[in-house]
């Protein structure tokens, strides 16, 4: 029996979510065509300003509705939870009332939290999957529309700009080949850290699991798992805060650097889209900070930011040191300073 019931997690969550925009059937088939030919049409431009190639074989776009993005992220989940999962039934019997029981509440947790999240979420590169399946760029339509509806901008335009910050993201993940197995080397750091007897009462209350997610999502001191680090996970929670800011924040700076010829209204989405961003209603912005939601939103200006700063003093291709390796990674620290980052990198 699993930590975590994953098959409840994920059919709570789809029965939770809310569901997404009217739109007729024409519309959706319109919809999804749009975005299908917006992700093929950002390859170039994403190509040309990172300098970054990634194998097209590779390259594989699916427009999702805000079940199966929570289908795909419980899929993510249970991969990276899997050593933990293992290590928690070497001490306990998995199949004991109390393990059952807490499976569920988990489950229940982790389903309440996807089916908010998921209709936030506009797109999404699949760094987690499993052995030999390649990652998905995932676009996720009824938020995309909702969005376009909302700030009352060109559709076309949109989509194309949060297409090219997910093909962004393909790039970086395919263009790099030690970048996954940094990645979840890391979260398997941090979770080998977790002191069993703590995780295991944790885990009846659901915490274990959500901890994890935080995590995913960049939380900073979101997570009721904090107190209990230990300073080894501190210090691989610090490396993956600094590391999503610059993967997060490369992805915003390049959707912007593209340029109006690209994006024509480049300058009114992007206007908009923060504007949006920062001012949430009372409701939303408190589950915002529940779910992480904010340390998250500074992940993309923090990154941007850091991004701007170095190519700004040594061009993109100095910039593109940052993917030689692991060791070029910039600090939590360099993220805030990106001088220091170059000074130590580039020299």
């Amino acid at each position: 029996m699993s930590a975590v019931d994953w098959e409840l997690a994920s059919s709570l969550g789809r029965r939770f979510v809310k569901p997404g925009p009217e739109v007729s059937s024409v519309e959706a088939q319109e919809v999804v065509a749009d975005l299908n030919r917006s992700a093929a049409a950002a390859v170039e431009p994403v190509r040309r300003t990172t300098g970054l190639v990634a194998d097209q074989a590779d390259h594989r776009t699916i427009v999702v509705d805000r079940a199966a993005w929570i289908d795909s992220n419980v899929t993510g989940m249970r991969l990276i939870t899997a050593a933990l999962e293992r290590h928690l039934d070497d001490r306990r019997d998995p199949h004991s009332a109390m393990a059952l029981a807490g499976s569920k509440a988990t489950a229940v947790q982790v389903g309440t939290m996807l089916s908010w999240v998921a209709t936030k979420v506009l797109g999404q590169f699949e760094a987690v999957t499993p052995p030999g399946e390649p990652g998905r760029l995932l676009l996720v339509a009824p938020n995309i529309v909702a969005t376009e509806r909302r700030l009352e901008i060109p559709s076309a335009d949109f989509r194309m700009w949060v297409c090219l910050h997910e093909e962004t993201h393909r790039v970086q993940f395919g263009a790099v080949p030690w970048l996954e197995g940094y990645f979840t080397a890391e979260i398997d750091t941090f979770l080998a850290g977790v002191d069993l007897g703590t995780a295991e009462t944790l885990r009846r209350a659901g915490a274990v699991a959500a901890a994890v997610f935080h995590v995913l999502r960049g939380a900073s001191g979101a997570s009721i798992l904090d107190a209990a680090q230990s300073e080894q996970q501190r210090e691989v929670f610090a490396r993956l805060t600094a590391f999503m800011s610059l993967l997060e924040g490369h992805a915003d700076y390049v959707m912007d650097a593209v340029g109006p010829e690209v994006v024509p209204t480049l300058d009114l989405i992007r206007e908009r889209f923060d504007a949006q961003r920062n001012e949430p209603g009372a409701m939303d912005g408190l589950l915002r900070r529940l779910m992480g939601m904010d340390a998250k939103l500074k992940q993309y200006s923090d990154g941007r930011r850091f991004v701007a700063g170095v190519v700004d003093e040594v061009g993109m291709a100095g910039f593109n040191r940052v993917w030689e390796s692991p060791a070029h990674l910039p600090t939590v620290a360099e993220i805030g300073t990106p001088g220091a980052w170059v000074r130590r990198v580039v020299g």
